[in-house]
């Protein structure tokens, strides 16, 4: 295991600058999870701390080294890439074992540490196989397999999970999380999957065009956005958001929202985050709204409206009795469960 740390680290082609100077530190034996849109640098990154990427500006070390200069196969990192990379000439033994026989490491060391991995990732009955004779999830768990038995110090995951289908990527986001509890590793994850990222880390570094927004754990992020970013990309359905304007103790919606108002100190707040579940059904509520789509699946429904201006809402609720498509309904909160952001987005008072 080996800590990493990134200090004002920069990435630019040219004239442009993709990577902001990011400041992060990462303990031994921390799962990190770089979460953002496409384009937002975090596969940057990742490849920065893999060696893959030259260093504009800054410094990343690991293990308390410092790693500008250090060739990739020296870095004490094993990286899992999104398209597998494994040779289609090999069976999964060879390709997992490839970087020991390289090393010229013994024969029953090679076995011992290949039928060990295997056996932790359940693909012992594929050794003999060669990749196109595997599925997607089967060639995923050779790649992490042929990452786990060189023994790094740090493990890197670049969207791992992004070519699979879903019930394969809950599988092997579970094969993962038990690798790290079973190996109690440093790993740093790349995903644009929010999902993912809530489920799996320990921290969560949420990026928007090479800048982080917030660094926290799942629950931080997820209560405590700092942001009107974090807010809008952490959470699934996704935070509803209202332009207001504070109003001597109270925060009030225009008529486009319904036009009601709420009981809350707004400060200098111009924007109320709600998330879905905390939505119900209420008829003095402060937001007007048509109820346009119901899904009902099962556990819960998700209700889908639009406000006297278009907005749509999310509403998330436990029993969808009496919500039917074409009707109109009153939403309201707890004052509670209200986020508050400034006009330049970050979070209000």
């Amino acid at each position: 295991m080996s800590d990493v740390s990134l200090k004002a680290v920069r990435k630019s082609y040219g004239s442009v600058e993709v990577v902001h100077g990011v400041d992060l530190e990462i303990t031994s034996g921390e799962f990190v999870v770089f979460v953002g849109p496409s384009g937002c640098g975090k596969s940057t990154l990742l490849r920065m701390i893999a060696g893959l990427e030259d260093i504009t500006a800054g410094d990343v070390y690991i293990g308390g080294e410092r790693m500008n200069d250090v060739r990739p196969s020296r870095r004490g990192v094993a990286m899992v890439f999104q398209s597998y990379a494994l040779y289609p000439h090999m069976n999964v033994h060879g390709n997992m074992s490839f970087s020991m026989r390289l090393a010229r490491r013994p024969k029953d060391e090679i076995d011992s540490k290949v039928g060990g991995a295997a056996d932790t990732l359940q693909i012992r009955d594929y050794l003999d196989r060669r990749p196109s004779h595997l599925s997607g999830g089967q060639r995923q768990r050779v790649a992490i397999g042929r990452a786990f038995v060189r023994e790094p110090g740090v493990f890197l995951f670049d969207e791992p999970l992004s070519n699979l289908d879903a019930a394969l990527r809950v599988q092997t986001r579970i094969e993962i999380a038990r690798l790290h509890r079973s190996l109690d590793a440093t790993m740093i994850y790349v995903t644009h999957d929010q999902v993912e990222a809530m489920t799996m880390a320990d921290r969560i570094v949420v990026l928007n065009d090479g800048v982080v927004e917030q660094i926290g754990t799942p629950m931080e992020l997820y209560h405590t956005p700092a942001n009107l970013f974090v807010a809008g990309f952490i959470g699934s359905p996704k935070m509803n958001l209202f332009a207001v304007e504070p109003d001597a103790g109270h925060i009030r919606f225009g008529d486009d929202l319904g036009g009601g108002t709420v009981s809350i100190a707004g400060g200098d707040a111009t924007t109320l985050g709600v998330r879905p579940e905390h939505l119900q059904p209420d008829p003095e509520g402060p937001i007007a709204a048509e109820i346009e789509i119901v899904e009902n699946l099962g556990e819960y429904a998700l209700i889908y409206l639009n406000t006297p201006g278009g907005q749509q809402v999310t509403m998330k609720v436990a029993d969808p009795d009496g919500l039917d498509a074409g009707g109109e309904v009153r939403i309201g909160f707890a004052p509670s469960r209200a986020h508050l952001f400034a006009a330049d987005g970050s979070r209000a008072a």
